[in-house]
C-alpha cells in the first residue's frame, strides 16, 4: 500500500460520509459528469455528509498538496467537477431543501438539483428564477448568475440569493451575507471562483405556481424534461 492510499484510508476514518478510491465499488458511477465526453480519474471521491466533512477533506488537501475539484450538479460543459489525480468533493448527499413559506425563503444544500428545490418550493406555490434543466445543480447554476422561465419576472437566480454557508480553505465554516463577510459575499455574487466550498444558498422565494405546464429545453440533442410556472 501506497502512503497516498494511507492518507486516504485516515481520511476515509475521519469522514461521516464516504470516501471512493478507484478499486471501490460505485467509484466510475460517482466520477461521471453530464457530459459525456469527458473520463476522467480522481485519486478519491469524497461524498461528503456535511460541511465539517467539506472542512476535512480541506484540510487533507492542504497538507497533502492534492487538488481539489468541487461537484454539485456536474452540469459544467468542461466537467471542472472531476480531473486526473485530483479529490473531488462531492456534494450531492447535500441536496435538502427547507422551505419556510411565511418569510418566503428557502435553505437550499449545496448539492441540491433544480428539481429538489422545485419540489419542496412548489407544494406551497412558490419558487427561485432557476434555470431550465431538472437535474443542473444550483450551486454552480447561482454562483454563476442563473436565469431560468421566471427570470423575465423576477429576476437573476443570484438576484434572489441573500446567504451562503461557506467552507473557506482554512477549514473555517462561515455565513455571507450583506453584513457578514461582505467581501466574501461581494465575490460570490458576480467576483469569480475559488473562494470557498458553499454547502448552503439561502434565497427568497417568488409566488408562481402550483399550476404548471411541461416545458423542455434541450441539452447534446436530448430533451430533459423541467415543469415551467406561468
Amino acid at each position: 500500500m501506497t502512503r497516498t492510499s494511507v492518507d486516504l484510508e485516515a481520511l476515509r476514518a475521519r469522514l461521516d460520509g464516504a470516501l471512493m478510491v478507484p478499486r471501490d465499488s460505485g467509484y466510475d458511477d460517482a466520477r461521471a459528469v453530464a457530459n459525456g465526453a469527458i473520463d476522467r480519474l480522481p485519486a478519491a471521491i469524497a461524498r461528503c455528509a456535511g460541511p465539517a466533512d467539506v472542512a476535512e477533506v480541506l484540510a487533507f488537501a492542504r497538507a497533502s498538496g492534492i487538488d481539489v475539484m468541487v461537484r454539485g450538479g456536474a452540469h459544467n460543459p468542461a466537467g471542472t467537477a472531476v480531473a486526473d489525480g485530483a479529490l473531488m468533493i462531492d456534494l450531492r448527499e447535500m441536496n435538502t431543501v427547507h422551505v419556510d413559506p411565511q418569510a418566503r425563503r428557502a435553505r437550499v444544500g449545496g448539492g441540491a438539483l433544480l428539481a429538489d428545490v422545485d419540489r419542496a418550493t412548489q407544494e406551497y406555490g412558490l419558487a427561485i428564477p432557476a434555470g431550465l434543466i431538472s437535474h443542473t445543480g444550483v450551486g454552480g447554476l447561482t454562483l454563476g448568475g442563473g436565469m431560468g422561465w421566471l427570470t423575465g419576472r423576477s429576476g437573476l437566480t443570484i438576484d434572489h440569493l441573500v446567504a451562503a454557508r461557506v467552507v473557506l480553505a482554512d477549514g473555517r465554516i462561515v455565513r455571507a451575507a450583506a453584513d457578514e463577510h461582505a467581501d466574501l459575499w461581494w465575490a460570490l455574487r458576480g467576483g469569480g471562483g475559488n473562494f470557498g466550498v458553499v454547502t448552503e444558498f439561502e434565497f427568497t422565494l417568488d409566488p408562481a405556481g402550483p399550476n404548471s405546464t411541461p416545458g423542455y429545453s434541450t441539452c447534446s440533442g436530448h430533451g430533459w424534461p423541467r415543469y415551467s410556472r406561468w
